[in-house]
């Protein structure tokens, strides 16, 4: 099965589920120092056969500047942090992890669920979870009931054909942010607000604007054409 096939299976085939858990529940919450405005993760390079899989990490910047992130992984067993650095202006947080790393990601793993994204507060992370098969997912969720945690499946979605599901897989920052760029005029010609402009709207720096609008274009345009076309 080629990447496009199985993407293919999972959106029509299998469920999307947002699952909720306490961050001081899992290890890679616990160990994450987040600020005012949050932070969110994207599936960056899918990997088998029990490797890691890689995330992109994106935030305020700001607050983990100095090593002060990096610091927070020297020790744990089962991560790998890297701060890449793209320009003067841009950098990225990459994240490892093994998903033996943690109960809560051994669950998921153990049940063939691919957390695709996430967002996190001080709180709580929030993930979105792709099964391949309702039986899949049924059987995640009496694992989740059963075990000893504070995880709760919040919502469920069942992509059985196009244009049903998440809002595409966008997240609701993702969705709120495209929101806001058109409503500014952000892709009118000529430009009517600028990167920066959003940024003070939204109260998040220009880079998160500019990802989350790269990712929620990427998302939406796999999910709601690329995938019709073949179907």
């Amino acid at each position: 099965m080629t990447p496009r096939e199985e993407l293919f299976y999972i959106i029509y085939m299998g469920v999307i589920v947002d699952v909720r858990i306490p961050a001081h529940e899992f290890e890679f919450g616990r160990r994450i120092p987040i600020q005012d405005g949050g932070a969110e993760l994207e599936l960056f390079e899918p990997r088998g056969n029990g490797e890691a899989a890689i995330f992109s990490l994106s935030g305020s910047p700001a607050d983990w500047a100095d090593g002060g992130l990096e610091d927070q992984f020297t020790d744990a067993e089962g991560y790998q942090f890297d701060r890449v650095q793209l320009s003067d202006s841009q950098e990225r947080y990459v994240l490892a992890w093994e998903s033996d790393a943690d109960p809560f990601t051994r669950l998921v793993a153990n049940h063939d669920g691919v957390i695709r994204q996430g967002a996190g507060t001080d709180e709580a992370w929030t993930f979105e979870v792709d099964f391949p098969t309702h039986e899949a997912f049924g059987a995640f969720r009496s694992a989740v009931d059963a075990a000893e945690t504070s995880a709760e499946v919040v919502q469920v979605y069942n992509p059985t054909r196009p244009g049903t599901g998440a809002w595409y897989g966008l997240t609701e920052r993702q969705r709120r942010t495209l929101e806001i760029a058109v409503e500014r005029g952000y892709y009118d010609i000529p430009r009517r607000c600028t990167t920066i402009e959003l940024a003070d709207e939204l109260g998040i720096s220009d880079q998160a604007v500019t990802e989350r609008l790269r990712r929620g274009i990427v998302t939406f345009v796999t999910n709601a054409l690329l995938l019709d076309d073949e179907a």
